[in-house]
């Protein structure tokens, strides 16, 4: 049976709920520099992002010095045994300081989230989940003096925001829970390191592409769908219409972009919550004619998703990410084409299929 943190109710330093008492309030120091001797806790380390991320950081820095936690979703054979993992639940502050103190946490990726489409579903539980669950990282963050990545998304941009070439500093009036939620994310993160010196650090995805996780309610989801049905069925319904430009990034240069985000140097930082970064602005067509060029029978239909359609038509066409390159070396290592070859190469491997 898997370990699960267990919630204390008196009011210590370790068990207090953080709500009301003021313990939580009192200090901060600056976070410690030598990140390379602290362990890391990862949250949402079973979803499409953190169950890839803490087996690159378990080879990096070593299995027992990368903490995975998970909320329900139990985690795949080889994450639970390669490391420690703890089920805990983000809105309780108190199952967050007891890791983070247990195991003498010195830098937090907070992954725990609620996506854009199931947000839309049901915006009370992503206000929650979202909201109160980074709170509390920041709290006990604050507290022990640890460092936060928290990932933003194109979702914090709304349909007033610039379509194209998005500035890394420019309106956001978002129009779904999700949005709203990434966008005072990244203020609470901002006021968190001005206020209380929280190395905070975060960057806004665009969607992710993976052959080992599935997504799980992102408004860019088909965008992996759309391999698997390749392989399997050589044909796809697409829930986004033909024309409909949104940022892509393949898995692996996500994970890079976290990662090497949390080892820049803290001088070089002008922005810090949260970075613009992109590796290709694509629309459905343009991912079923690379799969073609692999798989030629591969057709593709359109049956429109309103939900998600209004959703993306709210994003960014494109974004601006010069300022990640500018301040921490930003690059990306795929694009459509050679993302394509990689995807399909992989997951017919995963699932033994041979494509000719």
């Amino acid at each position: 049976m898997l370990p699960k943190v267990s919630i204390g109710r008196h009011c210590g330093a370790l068990s207090c709920s953080g709500m009301s008492c003021n313990s939580w309030h009192r200090s901060w120091a600056a976070p410690n520099e030598d990140v390379k001797m602290q362990k890391i806790l990862v949250t949402g380390a079973a979803g499409q992002i953190g169950s890839e991320l803490t087996m690159v950081l378990r080879e990096k820095y070593g299995n027992e010095n990368v903490i995975a936690t998970g909320h329900k979703t139990k985690p795949d054979k080889t994450l639970l045994e390669s490391g420690p993992f703890h089920f805990i639940d983000c809105t309780e502050i108190n199952t967050v300081s007891e890791v983070v103190k247990k195991y003498k946490v010195g830098t937090v990726y907070h992954l725990g989230a609620i996506l854009s489409a199931v947000a839309e579903e049901n915006p009370q539980l992503a206000w929650n989940v979202n909201m109160i669950g980074l709170y509390n990282v920041l709290e006990v963050a604050r507290k022990y003096k640890c460092r936060v990545f928290t990932p933003s998304s194109i979702g914090a941009f709304g349909p007033t925001t610039p379509l194209n070439k998005t500035p890394q500093d420019t309106i956001q009036r978002p129009n779904t829970m999700y949005g709203v939620t990434k966008v005072a994310g990244e203020l609470l993160c901002d006021y968190y390191f001005r206020r209380f010196g929280v190395d905070t650090r975060g960057v806004r995805y665009p969607g992710l592409i993976s052959y080992k996780t599935l997504p799980g309610g992102g408004t860019t989801d088909y965008a992996v769908e759309i391999y698997y049905e390749a392989i399997k069925q050589k044909k796809y319904t697409c829930y986004l219409k033909k024309g409909t430009y949104l940022d892509l990034m393949y898995m692996p240069d996500a994970l890079k972009a976290a990662i090497d985000l949390m080892e820049a140097g803290a001088a070089r930082l002008k922005h810090r919550n949260a970075f613009n970064v992109t590796a290709m602005s694509v629309a459905p067509e343009n991912i079923a004619a690379e799969i073609k060029k692999i798989i030629p029978e591969f057709t593709m239909d359109f049956k429109i998703d309103p939900l998600r359609q209004a959703i993306a038509d709210s994003w960014p066409n494109n974004m601006d990410d010069s300022a990640a390159r500018e301040e921490w070396g930003w690059q990306p290592e795929y694009d459509l084409e050679s993302m394509t070859k990689d995807m399909i190469e992989k997951l017919s491997q995963k699932l033994k299929t041979k494509i000719h």
